[in-house]
């Protein structure tokens, strides 16, 4: 059985995080991967606070085991949902798109695990200044809002410059994606779009069929023009997007095309105009799982790949 110092940091028994994907991470995604070992999250995308106190309240009654909240900061209710993160007393809060320095504080003072997201070397030197307990380095390989550098770049570049616990994100499906991660030096892994089709996930059967479905070059990046990246499944309306973008509409034009799209992905399997986020590795889930299925066949795959890593070494 592998077990890491993360495992330690935030009492899991395997060093694997769910990501916290906006309109699919709910109550009940979060607690079924608690439940399997790992670290299930909850998204607070830009829900208000009431929403995301009434999906701490039952996850907490769906599990006892540890479980965190992704604070989106650029959300409109950044601020409430951080407050309410305190008054709970979440064991872990996962943060991203930002500084969450000012929320620092009150997190540690009511016990809070602060493990933000980072796309390069200069954040995370910055935010563990700042007291981040451990840090998520995410490759450009992710689905949603991605980064310039590649998994395979970042996470080893950011174990060396800092000196808290790094999981890697990306581009990490199956028990040889994990294996290579802890070679690049991270003690976890965070892994997204795998427990889309999780069966314990909520998001609308479209999505998990169009995941299933997807091959090596099913996804693609828009949204570079407007200084945020997001890569998503090949679609009508990604596609429209990306043409836009190339024939010079504004920011302002695409933010309107697109408003609203991940919802109609998510919770109304709309194929025609929803933004189906996904990773590269799409293509590599073949099949729907229960959670423990998930969890269970990522651990066992790496523990087995590692086991084997010194078969070249004569």
């Amino acid at each position: 059985m592998i077990k890491t110092p993360l495992c330690d940091l935030v009492g899991i028994e395997k060093p694997i995080f769910q990501g916290g994907m906006a309109w699919i991470a709910d109550a009940s995604l979060a607690s079924a991967v608690s439940e399997a070992g790992g670290l299930g999250i909850i998204s607070a995308m830009n829900a208000g606070a009431d929403w995301v106190r009434d999906q701490i309240r039952e996850c907490r009654e769906r599990t006892e085991k540890p479980f965190g909240v992704n604070v989106m900061l650029q959300s409109p209710f950044a601020a409430d949902v951080a407050s309410v993160v305190a008054e709970e007393h979440v064991p872990v809060v996962v943060t991203g798109a930002g500084n969450p320095s000012k929320y620092m504080a009150d997190w540690k003072a009511a016990g809070v695990k602060v493990i933000p997201v980072v796309s390069s070397v200069a954040l995370a030197r910055l935010l563990e200044r700042a007291g981040a307990d451990a840090l998520v380095a995410e490759g450009g390989e992710s689905g949603g809002h991605i980064g310039d550098l590649s998994t395979m770049v970042l996470v080893p570049q950011v174990v060396d410059a800092v000196k808290v616990p790094v999981l890697a994100a990306g581009g990490i499906a199956d028990g040889r994606q994990v294996a290579a991660a802890f070679m690049l030096g991270a003690v976890g892994v965070q892994v997204g779009t795998r427990f889309l089709v999780a069966r314990e996930c909520t998001v609308s059967q479209e999505y998990k069929n169009r995941i299933l479905k997807a091959k090596d070059l099913s996804t693609i990046v828009t949204g570079r023009s407007m200084n945020g990246a997001v890569r998503c499944l090949k679609t009508p309306l990604s596609q429209e997007f990306a043409r836009r973008e190339r024939t010079g509409a504004t920011p302002e034009e695409l933010g309107k095309f697109g408003a609203g799209s991940l919802r109609k992905a998510a919770k109304d399997g709309n194929y025609e105009e929803g933004s189906f986020m996904a990773g590269e590795v799409a293509a590599m889930v073949h099949e729907e799982q229960t959670a423990q299925e998930i969890v269970d066949d990522l651990m066992d795959g790496a523990e087995k790949y590692l086991g084997e890593a010194t078969k070249w070494i004569a």
